[in-house]
């Protein structure tokens, strides 16, 4: 039987030239944002056992590592400390240290990678020894207390040359507590990128194996958002801009591309998406398996998030897929 065929979108297929005349979204190197992990000492690189590939990094063992991504093309480095038990305490107080490990390691990379953006987290976690974003007080988690401690950080990071303060806490009214302290210390230049949907997701875990940051005790239900909502994520998102967010970011990624692309579709200030440590975690496995292609997997993903609306990837595969972009 003949049938009288009106439309054929394949004519759109039919090659990879005509493929991509037609192609709706790109994935760049220049989205992509590297999250680093960094120890004390010197010359050393200690692999993490549920992240295969990602390693936490001495100073100068990062140098080197930031020289190779900028040169790859990446513009930007998340950068988080792993510390030992001796520098926490209930305040975290050594994140107030303008001697302490990741001041150190601003003022190294701006000396010896100065074009790359450092982006420096801002939470209480990696320095308390009750392992959570804010101030514990008889198994609470204060709010308000927990906003002086977090413009102390942002600022001493910024005094050390960080280029972005990445509030990660989810306490009400940060961004603003953040931003005023910056910038009655005359640090006005300084962007806020704010974790504004961070979600208490289970995809955390290698994260908190990485940091030994997981909570001593509780859980962080009260702070971060609950999976189940996504017009809340909107409304914190909303807050952070009014607050004075330069960025805002959705946290995890793939499992929450609906919220990213609600968020673009209401907001006009570049949206950022993290691909977190199970996420990571999980292709790896299923590559080391053969179970999956990674290379392919790794750029669909990400080519998922830019579809979704975000402007910017936070990813471990960063390098790598900056090489696979190359080619």
């Amino acid at each position: 039987m003949d049938y009288t065929i009106v439309h054929r979108p394949r004519r759109n297929r039919v090659s990879a030239g005509i493929r991509a005349l037609v192609r709706e979204h790109r994935l760049n190197v220049e989205d992509l944002i590297w999250p680093c992990f960094i120890i004390e000492g010197q010359n050393k690189r200690v692999a993490i056992e549920s992240m295969p590939g990602c390693f936490r990094l001495s100073i100068d063992e990062l140098i080197i590592e930031a020289k190779e991504a900028y040169q790859l093309g990446i513009p930007a480095m998340a950068l988080f400390p792993a510390l030992g038990s001796e520098f926490k305490d209930t305040e975290a107080t050594e994140s107030n240290n303008p001697k302490g490990l990741l001041p150190r390691a601003i003022r190294a990379l701006k000396k010896h990678c100065p074009e790359m953006v450092l982006i420096g987290d801002v939470a209480m976690d990696p320095y308390s020894s009750d392992g959570h974003d804010g101030l514990v007080r008889n198994g609470e988690i204060l709010n308000d207390e927990t906003l002086p401690i977090l413009a102390e950080m942002a600022l001493m990071q910024a005094k050390a040359g960080i280029d972005i303060v990445a509030p990660s806490d989810m306490m009400d009214g940060r961004v603003a507590a953040i931003r005023e302290h910056l910038d009655g210390n005359g640090y006005a230049k300084v962007a806020i990128l704010a974790y504004s949907a961070k979600f208490c997701s289970s995809f955390y875990g290698p994260f908190r194996d990485a940091l030994d940051s997981a909570p001593k005790s509780g859980d962080k239900k009260t702070y971060q958002m609950d999976p189940a909502n996504s017009r809340e994520a909107l409304r914190e998102v909303i807050l952070d801009i009014e607050e004075g967010a330069d960025i805002v970011m959705i946290k995890p990624g793939m499992p929450y591309l609906d919220i990213v692309s609600k968020v673009r579709e209401h907001v006009e200030l570049p949206v950022a998406v993290y691909q977190v440590s199970g996420e990571y975690a999980m292709i790896k496995a299923a590559a080391q398996k053969g179970w999956i292609d990674e290379k392919a997997v790794v750029l669909e993903s990400l080519l998922a998030f830019k579809r979704a609306g975000a402007d910017m990837i936070l990813t471990y595969f960063a390098k790598d897929a900056a090489k696979w972009l190359r080619k």
